[in-house]
């Protein structure tokens, strides 16, 4: 080996040169197995992130599949207000066993027909849908809900 201006070269800054160029060969193979070492890290913690929230879906699901679907206790029946004019109206649906108006309802209950007794018998019907002692099924339309069968496990 001669050096660039035709003199032998010195055998030891020629391995030298030799060892650097392959430790910065190895250097650049270590810098991007690195880096692809990091783009693999984030792609496992993003599939390991996947795969646990999949447990946990499939926890849940076989929790909620195992719960018994009736409820611990009966539900207590809706509060019927106290006034004695429920009473009535409930009367008269009980007898009726379908659909009324209010209108309908005044002319059971012989209420007369003007129309303040009948705005006031609406309200009164309104109040006993909202809680779930009647039902609306259309705009001033009112019906007693169905018995509810109790649910069983197969």
């Amino acid at each position: 080996m001669t050096a660039p201006d035709g003199q032998p070269a010195d055998p030891g800054s020629w391995l030298l040169d030799r060892i650097d160029a392959r430790e910065h060969r190895l250097t650049c193979q270590i810098e991007q197995t690195q880096t692809e070492i990091d783009t693999l890290t984030a792609r496992l913690g993003e599939l390991s992130e996947q795969v646990e929230h999949l447990r946990i879906t499939r926890k849940t699901l076989i929790s909620l599949a195992e719960e018994d679907l009736a409820p611990a206790e009966p539900l207590a029946p809706p509060a019927i207000p106290d006034h004695p004019a429920y009473q009535q109206i409930l009367t008269v649906f009980g007898e009726a066993g379908g659909s009324l108006r209010a209108r309908d309802v005044a002319i059971a209950l012989d209420v007369p027909l003007t129309r303040n007794d009948i705005q006031n018998l609406r309200a009164k019907l309104k109040r006993l849908a909202g809680r779930g002692i009647l039902l609306e099924t259309e705009p001033g339309l009112f019906t007693q809900p169905a018995p509810i069968a109790r649910m069983t496990s197969l």
